[in-house]
């Protein structure tokens, strides 16, 4: 196992993996900006160093100081997170060349699955299906031609995006010339590639993911699914795992799916395959997520598995001594995404935490790099934290929610607590059969 590990990342997802390190003996060591001189990756990692001013260009994106630091303390491998770097395959190179580890898949592979047009086509060659779509796009008359084969609405899609970053809905041909200049502007911005493809947009659908786990021998596992369809603006603010009122067959189905896409590409580590779901459960592969994700605290919860420690193991070679018949499932857990917003307009907000009370109990988690009198900062993500609950049931896992949310206390920074309560008590999350638009009918957003 390694000895020493540098962790490319800040915020929750570090602290995560600084304490799964920790328990495994493996020394860390943390980059920061200037913002994040008092933050709690800073302070907890062995070794701690500055690489850059406040903006994530200076800092936690700047591969050349990165490597610097991982080569000047001896590491053998890092650990991006997720968002970052994490799916720069670029820099998965750089990592190899520079004979340190990247934890997480082959950057050749990396790469395929992280252009999204060229994961659909992977998808497509694996069996698994797919919505009608189509290439990369060389204008914006090439995008309307496109649209109006595939019937409106379709929906833009930058080629390298994530995070919500680089999606538009377009409804008419009215709406492509804008809908197409604002994902160019924004894709080119977060990710230095403007290009983008189409495809077919589907109304009132669950969005289903799969996580999978995959050793350097060819075993692959399923760890389970997550339902991410509660979302603001193609951002997941709740997940639940499993994803209730889904077919045992259409499950099976899409674990099947989930892991022909592995061996199609040989891949290894944690990854995730993200699915749409109509309402009579026919779905289609939208993209391949091939690093942590967030959401990953819920699988955790229900399966007793630690990701990042067998994230971390297979990177390193070790062979998974358990198989699909060993994967727990007989639990239900649901996350709420806490964010520095203003409930009101939505907006990011900042400020110092001036009073933070974590609710507690059994199988009651708050993952997050909160501290009383921490300073929210205006340059980083909005998410403050993860509040993750999990119980026998989906109906105990939601009362639990709804008990842990009502014990929750943050003042000094706005946040969304309460509009997770309100989700919680809505009929049709009660119900399961919530799909990606709950939020707009609840919020209009």
């Amino acid at each position: 196992m390694y000895s020493k590990m540098l962790i490319a990342n800040r915020g929750e997802v570090a602290v995560r993996i600084i304490r799964a390190c920790k328990e495994m003996g493996i020394k860390t060591v943390s980059v920061y900006s200037t913002a994040d001189e008092e933050a709690l990756h800073t302070n907890m990692a062995d070794e701690s160093y500055c690489i850059g001013g406040p903006l994530v260009k200076d800092s936690y994106l700047n591969i050349g100081a990165i490597i610097t630091i991982a080569k000047e303390t001896g590491v053998e491998a890092i650990h991006p997170g997720y968002g970052m770097l994490s799916e720069n395959p670029d820099f998965a190179k750089i990592c190899e060349e520079n004979n340190i580890a990247f934890i997480g898949p082959d950057a050749e592979i990396m790469r395929q699955m992280g252009q999204k047009d060229a994961a659909r086509e992977i998808a497509r060659k694996a069996g698994v299906p797919i919505t009608e779509g189509s290439g990369i796009l060389s204008d914006v008359h090439d995008a309307m031609y496109a649209a109006q084969a595939c019937g409106y609405p379709v929906m833009l899609k930058a080629r390298a995006g994530g995070g919500g970053k680089g999606i538009r809905i377009v409804r008419s041909k009215e709406e492509m010339p804008h809908a197409y200049a604002s994902v160019f502007e924004e894709a080119k911005a977060s990710f230095g590639d403007g290009s983008m493809y189409l495809e077919k947009y589907l109304e009132n659908v669950k969005h289903i993911e799969v996580q999978v786990l995959a050793d350097k021998e060819g075993n692959v596992v399923v760890l389970g699914d997550r339902d991410c369809s509660i979302q603001r603006k193609n951002q997941k603010l709740i997940e639940e795992c499993p994803a209730p009122v889904l077919g045992q067959s259409t499950r099976e189905k899409m674990y099947d799916a989930a892991v022909r896409l592995v061996r199609e590409t040989g891949y290894t580590t944690v990854g995730t395959i993200e699915f749409l779901v109509t309402e009579d459960e026919q779905f289609y592969f939208m993209e391949m997520n091939t690093r942590l994700q967030v959401e990953h605290s819920v699988t955790e919860m229900v399966c007793q598995l630690d990701i990042v420690k067998w994230q971390i193991r297979t990177a390193n070679g070790f062979t998974l001594p358990f198989r699909q018949k060993d994967i727990r499932n007989d639990k239900h857990a649901i996350e709420c995404r806490i964010c520095a917003e203003d409930p009101k307009t939505f907006q990011p907000a900042c400020g110092t935490i001036q009073f933070l009370h974590v609710p507690g109990g059994p199988n009651v988690r708050f993952d997050s790099a909160m501290y009383q009198e921490y300073e929210v900062s205006p340059f980083y993500d909005s998410m403050l934290g993860k509040l993750i609950v999990c119980s026998g049931t989906r109906e105990e896992s939601i009362r639990k929610m709804k008990s842990s949310l009502s014990e929750f206390v943050l003042s000094g920074v706005e946040n969304n607590r309460d509009m997770h309560m309100k989700l919680m008590e809505n009929e049709e999350f009660e119900k399961g059969t919530y799909t990606t638009d709950l939020c707009r009918k609840l919020f209009d957003v």
